[in-house]
C-alpha cells in the first residue's frame, strides 16, 4: 500500500511535494464546478506531481478495482477510433478517456480525512453555484426554456447535472455522516430549489431517484415522506416549474415521438456496426442515413441514452465493458457502505450512480434552442464536466478506507 507521508528525512522534500498535490487537487475538485479549463489545467498538475513523487520515491502504484472497466473502456474506445468512419475526428473526440486518470489520482492523493474534506468542497462549492443560479432566475431573467440558470457552466444540462451529484452528496452526509451535517442540512434546500430552476428534466428524475435509494438505505419507512415533499413542490414551485413536471405525462409531445425515433435509429447502427460502432462523435455525421421517419428532429448529436450511445458510437464490446465498470462500482460501493467510517461517501456514490442512470436512461429533457429538438434521455456519461465529479465521488468512499487494490511497481 501507498504510505500517504514519507517517513525518511530523505524523503523530506517529496512530502512537500506530496502536500502540493494534495491541496491542487482539492482545488481541481473545486474547479469542476467553476471552468472546465481551470479544472483540466489543475488536473494536469495533479498527474503531473504525482509523476515526480513517482519517480523519485519510487513508490508502488495502487489502483482500485473500479478503474480497470475504465483502462478496458479507454482501449475498446481506441479500437473504435481506428474503425472509425473518420478516425481523426474521433481521436479528438476520444481525449475524454483520458479523464479516467480522475479515479487513481483521488484515490492516492484524497487518502483518509482528506477524502471527506473533499467532499465537504463539492457540497461547498454546489451551493455556492446554486445561489448562482438562483439569482439567475430571480433578479437576471433565466427564467424560461430559451434562458434558463447555468451558474458558470456554458449549458444548463451541464449544471443541472452537476447539481444532481450534489444534491446526492450532501443528502447522504445528512443522514449517514458523523460531521458536517448541519452545513448539509442548511445548504440542501438552495441546492434542490436551483435544480427546480433549470426545468431540466432529466436532472429532477435523477436527484428523485437517488435520494431516494439513500431514504431506503437510511429506512424504507422514510420513502412515506415523498408524497408529502411531491405535495409541497407543487405548492411552492413557479407554474413554469409546476407546467414542466405535467410535460412529462403528455404523450402527445413532440419529444416523446423523437425519443422513440433516436432509439430505432440508434438500434440500426449497432446492427451495422456492432463490434466497433460507427466510432466516437459520429453519432451525429452518420444520424442522417439511420434518421427515423416518425423523428422530429433531423440531425440529433448523441442519442440521449448512454448504453445506447455507447453501444453505437463504440461497439457492443464497450457497452459491455462499461455494463461491467457499473457492477463493479456498486460491489465495491455497498461494501464501503457497510464500514460505519465510510458510509456516508459510499451512500454518496451509491447516489450519483442511481441519479446518473436515471437521468441518462429514464428521464426527459428538453433541448434547446430547437424545440422539437428532446428526448427522454440524456447522455450524461460523454459530459466532461459531470463525468470528472462523478468519477470524484465514486472514488472518495475508496480513498477514505482504502480496500483491495491491484499494487504495480515496487516501493523504494
Amino acid at each position: 500500500m501507498i504510505s500517504s507521508t514519507p517517513t525518511t528525512t530523505k524523503s523530506l522534500g517529496f512530502s512537500t511535494i506530496e502536500h502540493a498535490a494534495v491541496w491542487t487537487l482539492l482545488v481541481f475538485i473545486a474547479a469542476l464546478q467553476i471552468s472546465i479549463a481551470v479544472s483540466a489545467m489543475l488536473l494536469t498538475l495533479t498527474l503531473g506531481l504525482w509523476a515526480a513523487l513517482a519517480v523519485f520515491q519510487r513508490e508502488t502504484l495502487d489502483l482500485p478495482d473500479i478503474f480497470w472497466p475504465l483502462f478496458a473502456y479507454a482501449l475498446v474506445t481506441m479500437l473504435s477510433v481506428v474503425a472509425s468512419i473518420d478516425p481523426l475526428m474521433s481521436l479528438r473526440d476520444s481525449k475524454e478517456v483520458l479523464l479516467f486518470l480522475v479515479v487513481p489520482a483521488v484515490y492516492r492523493f484524497a487518502r483518509g480525512r482528506w477524502a471527506f474534506t473533499a467532499a465537504d468542497v463539492v457540497i461547498t462549492v454546489g451551493a455556492c453555484a446554486a445561489i448562482l443560479g438562483i439569482v439567475q432566475y430571480g433578479i437576471l431573467e433565466y427564467d424560461n426554456l430559451g434562458q434558463r440558470p447555468q451558474g458558470l457552466m456554458g449549458h444548463y444540462m451541464t449544471y443541472s447535472g452537476l447539481l444532481m451529484l450534489v444534491i446526492g452528496l450532501a443528502t447522504a452526509r445528512l443522514m449517514f455522516g458523523k460531521h458536517g451535517r448541519m452545513w448539509a442540512a442548511l445548504v440542501l434546500p438552495a441546492l434542490v430549489v436551483a435544480l427546480a430552476l433549470t426545468f431540466t428534466r432529466s436532472a429532477w428524475v435523477g436527484a428523485s431517484i437517488g435520494v431516494s435509494l439513500l431514504l431506503v438505505l437510511k429506512d424504507f419507512r422514510l420513502l412515506a415522506i415523498a408524497p408529502v415533499l411531491a405535495a409541497a413542490f407543487f405548492v411552492l414551485a413557479p407554474t413554469g416549474v409546476t407546467d414542466r413536471v405535467y410535460s412529462m405525462f403528455d404523450l402527445q409531445d413532440p419529444t416523446n415521438r423523437d425519443r422513440f425515433a433516436m432509439a430505432r435509429a440508434g438500434v440500426r447502427m449497432v446492427e451495422d456496426y456492432p463490434l466497433t460502432g460507427v466510432g466516437p462523435d459520429m453519432v451525429q455525421g452518420v444520424y442522417g442515413e439511420y434518421r427515423d421517419a416518425d423523428a422530429v428532429n433531423e440531425i440529433n448529436p448523441h442519442l440521449h441514452n448512454v448504453p445506447l450511445h455507447i453501444a453505437a458510437e463504440r461497439g457492443l464490446p464497450a457497452l459491455i465493458i462499461w455494463l461491467w465498470f457499473i457492477f463493479v462500482t456498486i460491489r465495491t460501493l455497498v461494501r464501503s457502505f457497510k464500514r460505519a467510517e465510510s458510509r456516508s461517501l459510499a451512500a454518496g456514490g451509491l447516489a450519483a450512480i442511481a441519479s446518473m442512470l436515471a437521468a441518462g436512461m429514464l428521464a426527459k429533457l428538453h433541448q434547446q434552442p430547437i424545440p422539437e429538438a428532446a428526448g427522454m434521455f440524456e447522455y450524461n456519461f460523454g459530459d466532461s464536466e459531470f463525468l470528472m465529479l462523478f468519477l470524484v465521488i465514486l472514488t472518495l468512499p475508496l480513498a477514505a478506507y482504502p480496500g483491495r487494490t491491484t499494487r504495480i511497481g515496487t516501493s523504494a
